[in-house]
């Protein structure tokens, strides 16, 4: 979740400085320029927490050496442009934890949760950046206001390939080769099935 604190141009070495000094607020960095993160529901901090267990569990049992990280930690897309996905997990070995390391070097999968004030970020603007980094396979969104998920997928012919998900699937991320229920991401977070119309219809 991003909004823009204001026209602050910073070099990288600037910015890392400024991540290490804000406790507080954490800070997007994307050609040159910096852009303060707001926070989310209650809901927006479930889904994410699930995200993070579902996922570990699921590349555990797979037996995939991959590291799955929150938003806590930066995610390094270019040379001029770090974000903060809501989650992000990599298989790369440079990005195995170390007290020393603050930056996922090579992400592999990117979860975002969408919110009303970030949505067309996530879909529009960010995901470009995401499909301009080479290591990305796959960008999955999840939706706050009913259950829904979608994932994009990364193909030889580019992004083609688009998968949505509702109540009752499984969701499929093939370039780890898991799987896992959709109903899980939203355990406890409060979320509807469906949106339902002034009639009660859905």
């Amino acid at each position: 979740m991003v909004a823009q604190r204001g026209p602050q141009y910073m070099t990288v070495t600037e910015w890392r400085e400024l991540e290490r000094t804000s406790h507080d607020i954490k800070h997007e960095y994307i050609d040159g320029q910096v852009y303060a993160m707001s926070g989310g529901s209650l809901a927006h901090g479930r889904i994410g927490s699930n995200a993070v267990r579902i996922l570990e569990d699921a590349l555990a049992t797979a037996r995939k050496p991959c590291n799955v990280y929150n938003s806590d930690v930066a995610t390094r897309l270019s040379a001029r442009r770090y974000t903060y996905p809501d989650v992000s997990v990599t298989c790369d070995e440079r990005d195995r934890p170390a007290p020393d390391k603050t930056e996922v070097q090579a992400p592999h999968v990117i979860v975002e949760v969408l919110s009303d004030s970030t949505e067309a970020y996530d879909r529009g603007r960010k995901f470009s950046f995401y499909r301009a980094c080479p290591t990305v396979q796959e960008y999955v969104l999840v939706a706050t206001r009913y259950q829904a998920v979608e994932v994009y997928r990364r193909t030889p012919q580019g992004w083609a390939i688009y998968q949505s998900y509702g109540p009752g699937d499984e969701i499929e991320l093939t370039s780890l080769e898991i799987h896992f229920p959709l109903t899980a991401l939203y355990k406890n977070a409060g979320v509807l099935e469906a949106l339902e119309d002034p009639e009660g219809e859905v």
